[in-house]
């Protein structure tokens, strides 16, 4: 008898990083670094388990958990063969309900919802294999990579046999980039140095302790005030010499004008690029922007919503640098749509990955990225942020400032049972002991018959 899903469980997951300020920047004063958790099981016996999440900053997990539970019932009951035999298929139904695609379309709480669903299928895939997500995707041929994407709304830039061919490009030589990889790491980039709440003495201490750890690229937060963005800048500029990486996040504080103006003194300290200038919607804001403050890059893609808006910023020009985010889009299927997106384009790709389990998740897709997409490193590297991996079982590894390749089965998205019971909301124990602040709840099962029942761990 085929195996089929046989339960979807989801967690709530709050992470108090308020109280250290890691990761405020201008726009997210406090943020409390969350996901939305999901466990897929079978009923084959074998005890393996799909894990994946998508990101949040605190108050709104829940919503995402709601809508986690409206997209089960088209999940829970289908056999593994049926999904992995054709998972651009199962994509489709997952996006494609014609009721709910109402909320969405491909966006929103719904779109982010799908994004946990998808990565915990590509985990369960991908452990059934006994293979790391990307030594997957690197094993698959290439039309079943086009398979797997959506390609609607997206053929007049990119059509499956212009994307056939230029996976094809590549296969020849996938395994001598796989072995560089593994051999050298993924080149990275810290943002533990320069968030916005920390004083400027933690960031000299923090930006002289990453240089001494072998990092040479480097990221600090601005936008709230210029007096303070100047000074700051400054104290990481001389930290790190004159000769590394430095670049500036804003985190979607500008408008288009205060933009370009902002960063006329700012470039006094040569910022590689400006992350985020604008709204994350305004492709045109962007690529106004682009042109004003050139040589210094653009940087977006965090919150761009799928792949239809990130083909826009890619074709208007409005984006040097393409940060793909692993659960901002609806998971690793349109990941690859905007892969092959930005090479067609010849941009180069570095994922955001300032949240809790982005830095396990986008590793994989960077590294499937050189070896069999772009075949290039020029201008490429992953964020970095160094609080909240000792959770995962399968935490990145950080060498002289490059991800290590992982080797684990699966897309290193699951957690420590210890800890999702500790920081499971709102009755985790570190929740419990402290004042909760917001709505939540522990989020129910819901089995192959549809019914809830109570969370389980394990």
């Amino acid at each position: 008898m085929a195996a089929r899903i046989s339960s979807l469980d989801v967690l709530d997951v709050r992470f108090p990083t308020s109280r250290s300020l890691d990761g405020s920047d201008a726009m997210n004063l406090d943020p409390d670094y969350s996901a939305a958790y999901v466990v897929l099981r079978t009923d084959d016996g074998s005890r393996l388990e799909g894990h994946g999440l998508t990101f949040t900053i605190g108050r709104g997990t829940e919503v995402v958990v709601a809508a986690i539970h409206a997209l089960a019932p088209i999940v829970v009951g289908r056999q593994t063969d049926e999904v992995f035999g054709d998972i651009g298929a199962f994509w489709r139904d997952l996006v494609g309900d014609s009721q709910l695609r109402w909320i969405g379309p491909e966006k929103g709480a719904v779109h982010l919802a799908t994004a946990a669903i998808v990565n915990a299928t590509w985990d369960l895939w991908a452990k059934r294999e006994g293979k790391p997500l990307w030594k997957l995707l690197v094993d698959m041929p290439s039309e079943e990579i086009v398979r797997a994407i959506d390609f609607r709304y997206l053929t007049d830039a990119l059509t499956p046999n212009d994307a056939l061919e230029m996976l094809g490009r590549l296969e020849a030589t996938r395994a001598a980039r796989e072995e560089e990889i593994a051999r050298d790491g993924y080149p990275a980039y810290t943002t533990s140095v320069g968030w916005l709440g920390y004083s400027d003495e933690k960031i000299r201490r923090l930006s002289g302790e990453a240089l001494a750890d072998g990092w040479t690229r480097f990221k600090m937060k601005v936008g709230r005030d210029i007096g303070d963005d100047l000074r700051r800048a400054r104290i990481v500029r001389e930290a790190i010499g004159p000769d590394n990486l430095l670049m500036m996040d804003a985190n979607q504080t500008w408008d288009v004008a205060t933009a370009i103006s902002w960063m006329e003194p700012l470039a006094e300290f040569e910022p590689y690029w400006i992350e985020e200038p604008t709204s994350p919607d305004d492709i045109l804001g962007h690529a106004a922007i682009a042109r004003a403050v050139h040589p210094i890059r653009v940087a977006t893609g965090e919150h761009v919503q799928n792949r239809v808006m990130f083909k826009q910023f890619l074709a208007a020009g409005a984006m040097d640098i393409c940060q793909v985010d692993a659960c901002r889009l609806g998971g690793v299927n349109e990941a690859l749509a905007v892969l092959l997106l930005a090479s067609r384009f010849g941009v180069p790709v570095c994922p955001h990955a300032g949240g809790v389990g982005l830095c396990e998740l986008v590793q994989h897709l960077s590294i499937f990225d050189y070896i069999g997409v772009s075949g290039d490193l020029d201008g490429r590297m992953i964020e970095y942020v160094d609080h909240l991996h000792e959770h995962f079982l399968d935490p990145v590894v950080i060498r002289d400032g490059r991800y290590q390749v992982p080797t684990r089965p699966g897309y290193s998205a699951e957690m420590r049972p210890e800890s999702l019971a500790r920081y499971r909301f709102p009755d985790g124990a570190e929740w419990r002991s402290n004042s909760v602040d917001g709505a939540g709840g522990a989020s129910p099962t819901v089995n192959a018959a549809g019914n809830e029942a109570a969370p389980r761990l394990s």
